[in-house]
This record gives C-alpha cells, structure tokens and sequence, in this order.
C-alpha cells in the first residue's frame, strides 16, 4: 500500500513513521520545515525564550538579595539567533530520524488531485492520504489588521517593543506577556471575554498576581481599529505595538470539496480521524481538536493505522494541559461528582523555587476527588516540575489507579512537586 503524508509537522511527522514501521510505503511531503509550527514558531520557541525569561527573573532576585553585583541585561537579536540556530539543529535531527524510518521525504507545495499529489511538476499516487497541514493565526476582520504581530513575527523583531497591547486572553497572550514584561515591555493584554477563561479560579487568581504581576489586563474589551499608533477601543486609544493572540485557523484549504469542511474551517473526522472520503485521513491542527503537539502526534499514530488497515481510535479522555510561563501550570480534570472532595497545598522550596520562599512565591497545588470511589477528578498545579508529574498521573488514572495505590508512594529527592502529598493524604483520608 502507498500513503502520502501532506505536513511535517507533529501530527504527519509522526503518521509517516508509523505507517513506515507498519511496512507501508511512505512519502511525506513538507512545503517548508519539518517540525512545523510547533518547532519553528510555536511551542519550542517560547521553551527557548521562557528559559531565558527565568533566567532573567532569577538574576533580577540575585541582584535584590546581593548575590550578584548587578542585574544581566537581555541582547534580543542573540537571543533570536540562539533559538533559530537550536531550531534548526532539531530539524536536521527529525529529517534523519524521518528517514531513517523507511520513509521518503519531498520538499515542496502539495496540490491534491482526486486519486494523486502533485509536487511542483512530479505527481505521486496514492492507496490512502493523510493530510496534517496544521494551522495558521486566526486574524480577526478589523480595520489596520494588517500592521499586527502575530507569533510568527517574535523571531523577526528587530528588538524588544517599548510598549505591547496583546489583543486575546489565550494560552499564546499568557505566554508572550510573561516573556516580553520579562523583557522589559510594557505589557497591555486586552481580551474580549475572560482571560484564560478556560482554567481553575484560583489557578488564574495566581497567575495574574504572582506570574503576570506586572501586565495590564483588562477583560471584556472589544478592540474595533488597529492604529498605527496601537488600538481604538470603545473604552478610548491605547498606544504600543499590537500583538494577535485571537486563536488559530486550520490549514484545510488543500482538502477542497474532497472532504466535509467544518464551520471553524477544520476538516471533520471520526475518532478513527477519518473523514468523509474513503481513502482520505487528517490529524493535528487541521482537525481543530485540541491544539497541543502530544495530541497531534497521537491523532497522526491513529490515522496511521487506520490507514494501514490497524484499527485504532483516538481518545480525548484525560488530556493534559499546560502554560509555559516562570513555572509550568499543569491542569487535567474530568468529570466531578458530588462525592468530590477539594484538597489545596503550597508548593515546596525544591530544586527550582528555593529562592522563591523567601516570598512565599512557590506556586500550589490543588486536587479533587471522588472521596468514595478514590478516583481522583482533577489536579491543578503550578511547579517547575508539574508539566512532567501530570502526564504519567494522567496516564495512571486511566489505567485505573485510585488515591489508595498511592499511600506507598515515594517520591524521587529532592522534588518541588507536591502532587504525591495531596495523593497521600486522600489515601488516608479515604
């Protein structure tokens, strides 16, 4: 059987090499960067600029408690060419890995036909497609759009903006006003409804104070005219540079009238991410799921083997969460019930944060669960080391573990993370 992968990124990255170790003949095809956005302008990016953000912090405490002489100042343009340097060291790496796998990868702009690719002038049959075109930003429809930034603009700056109105209350706006108010912007942040209006109360309580401490926020401000000099709001004029953070689009215009287009422009597929025509499978951004690498790379490994004819289903069940800022905010929650119990914990002066309780700036944890059945609902957690806990608990519970499998556990030291004292203390609780 031959497949055709259309997108480089996680979702068709991963595809490729599934389908290739099945034993299937595989070609993926990338217009631009394997790695995708993620890698190039997303999620690796803001990894690379974060660690120089806590950096940054932790020498501006050195510099108060008189551990340091003075305080590092930041040289943007370095900071630029170190992350697209490292970028493209990771890049050389998948290529080789893609590779390696069995697969055979084509440059260039993918035209789908009905029953073949076409590749500049090279055209490729296929038995079975996947198409993993990813995403875009969404650009709302306002007068003087054009002259926005967007995430894809952050490694073309020329240098640090004086002043930055963020224009979205998303994960992205959280994540780019902690690093350029790090930076030293004036950092505005408007949004239309909530900001992060999708996590726990207290979770954004503390990120607000402690986290974004020195970011403007204002909520449900609807922004009519972007300006040369900033924004018009019907609440008055806000100078700086304007930064988009209003969401994503996906990329699903190759697909054509070959399969069924969802409002939000994503294609549609079932669980087996199959869509409306038979021989045709898309994962990742383009499916307008949940828009995180794991998620793309599980959706791409079950449209794989679908399309090698291994049944597989995708599951949405227990998806961990995370914002990229000085600590990780880890979140995974399902549904409650009203034997749900709440239980709330500081976080610990570990590896990480040691300096921090000094101000008793440690971060917390907190944690729901069904007090009957020891099944744990939700966990919320702010820790350098959350991002990595959360994952394996995620898996744990679905694998069935409750509260009381974890009254033997012992953690590695010395840890920051205080999710396992939660755990503990609901197994003796239970």
């Amino acid at each position: 059987m031959k497949i055709i992968v259309i997108g480089g990124g996680p979702a068709g990255r991963t595809a490729t090499m599934e389908a290739a170790h099945i034993g299937e003949e595989v070609i993926l095809i990338e217009k631009e960067h394997v790695g995708g956005t993620c890698l190039h302008e997303g999620c690796t990016v803001i990894s690379g600029l974060n660690d120089v953000v806590r950096f940054h912090q932790d020498s501006k405490k050195y510099k108060e408690m008189g551990i340091i002489p003075k305080e590092p100042q930041i040289d943007y343009l370095k900071v630029v060419q170190g992350v697209k340097a490292t970028t493209v060291k990771i890049e050389k790496v998948l290529k080789r890995e893609t590779r390696a796998s069995g697969a055979e990868l084509v440059q260039g702009n993918a035209i789908l036909k009905e029953d073949k690719v076409k590749v500049d002038e090279e055209e490729f049959n296929y038995d079975k497609l996947i198409i993993a075109t990813g995403s875009r930003p969404f650009i709302p429809p306002l007068p003087g759009v054009e002259t926005a930034l967007t995430y894809r603009d952050v490694l073309n700056l020329k240098k640090i903006p004086e002043k930055l109105i963020i224009v979205g209350g998303n994960v992205i706006a959280a994540e780019y006003a902690s690093i350029f108010s790090s930076f030293g912007s004036d950092v505005h942040v408007l949004t239309r409804r909530e900001f992060l209006g999708n996590i726990d109360n207290d979770i954004k309580d503390y990120v607000v104070k402690n986290l974004l401490k020195n970011v403007k926020i204002q909520e449900n401000i609807i922004v009519d005219e972007i300006t040369s000099a900033g924004v018009h709001t019907y609440q008055g004029e806000l100078e700086g540079k304007v930064f988009l953070a209003t969401g994503m689009t996906p990329n699903s215009e190759i697909a054509g009238e070959m399969a069924d287009i969802g409002s939000k422009n994503e294609i549609i597929v079932n669980l087996q991410m199959k869509t409306s025509h038979p021989d045709i499978y898309a994962a990742g951004d383009v499916v307008g799921t949940i828009g995180t690498t794991p998620v793309a790379r599980r959706e791409g490994i079950v449209a794989a083997r679908n399309a090698c004819g291994v049944s597989a289903l995708m599951d949405y069940h227990l998806i961990p969460q995370s914002i990229t800022l000085y600590y990780y905010i880890s979140t995974l929650s399902s549904e409650k019930t009203s034997k749900t119990v709440e239980g709330r914990i500081p976080g610990s002066a570990g590896p990480g944060s040691f300096w921090r309780a000094l101000d008793g700036d440690t971060g917390f944890t907190k944690m729901s669960v069904d007090i009957e059945s020891g099944d744990i609902k939700s966990i919320s957690s702010i820790s350098p080391s959350s991002r990595t806990s959360i994952p394996y608990l995620a898996k744990m519970i679905k694998d069935g573990y409750k509260t009381s499998d974890f009254d033997d556990f012992m953690e590695t030291h010395p840890s920051t993370d205080v999710i396992y004292k939660l755990l503990h203390f609901f197994a003796k609780y239970e």
